[in-house]
């Protein structure tokens, strides 16, 4: 193991221009690297990249390898140029990246659109690709602006983010950001929640929330597991049926993918702008 790392390191130290074997290892790093690599720079894709619960790119992800597990000797094993982790990554494998001597692009910011491009300028410009970065942004942007237009003057309908873990999503979320382009009023925030806190339970019954947003095939499935939760069986919303679905993918969606998760939302909220 010891004589692999050190092949690596000098491999990655005397390595000049763009990277040609790059491992992602997250699936937000993935559905990147797949919008704006070559198909021979991805040597690897994040263990969850084909899982369409979790990837808006499973299918495509299917044309590459992907990683057998979540320690660094998942990843050395495809001898990377470059690795792309996340905030979220473990930060023990990190450390152990870091000390193997490999060069890795950390995304610790992700939280709203224009962080989205930042994000897709950084690895472009990694890539030698920051032409096909522009482009998609430029596609984000006109779908959002587009959004927009017809969006304007709603109003917005107060909305809650139900979850099954114990955590709320209120201000400086991805959920936020969704409601910031849907015309929808993040209750949780509109409380002064910041980031992903723990729900305060007897607060949630005054928050006053029009629809759920959950995920599912149907608007049954998505609140069933919530129908016997505290605090959310004793809502008016949920005793009512009242949801939108998005996605489980969108919904954990970190990249400029989200737009999608926009335009979905969006009409579920506000079906008269798209007759």
């Amino acid at each position: 193991m010891r004589a692999l790392l050190l092949v690596l390191f000098v491999a990655v130290a005397c390595f000049g221009g763009p990277p040609r074997r790059v491992v992602s290892q997250t699936v937000g790093s993935d559905e990147l690297l797949l919008a704006l690599a070559d198909p021979d720079q991805i040597a690897a894709l994040s263990h969850l990249s084909r899982n369409g619960d979790f990837s808006l790119t499973a299918k495509e992800a299917e044309r590459h390898p992907q990683l057998l597990g979540q320690d660094a000797e998942a990843i050395l094993r495809h001898h990377p140029d470059l690795v792309l982790v996340a905030s979220y990554s473990q930060a023990e494998l990190v450390a152990q990246l870091r000390r193997a001597g490999i060069r890795m692009i950390c995304f610790e910011h992700f939280e709203s659109l224009e962080e989205s491009y930042a994000n897709l300028r950084l690895l472009g410009r990694e890539l030698g690709h920051p032409e096909r970065a522009e482009a998609l942004i430029q596609a984000c942007q006109t779908r959002a602006t587009a959004l927009a237009r017809r969006l304007q003057g709603v109003k917005p309908v107060r909305v809650l983010c139900p979850s099954i873990y114990g955590y709320t999503a209120g201000r400086g979320t991805t959920f936020q950001d969704i409601c910031d382009h849907t015309g929808a009023l993040n209750v949780a925030a509109e409380a002064g929640l910041v980031g992903h806190m723990p729900t305060p339970a007897e607060r949630v019954l005054t928050w006053n929330p029009e629809v759920l947003v959950v995920s599912g095939r149907s608007c049954e499935e998505g609140l069933a597991p919530y129908r016997e939760r505290i605090p959310y069986r004793s809502l008016p919303a949920l005793r009512q049926s009242r949801c939108a679905l998005l996605p489980r993918n969108l919904m954990s969606c970190v990249t400029h993918r989200r737009v999608e998760a926009y335009e979905q939302l969006a009409r579920a909220l506000h079906p008269e702008r798209f007759r």
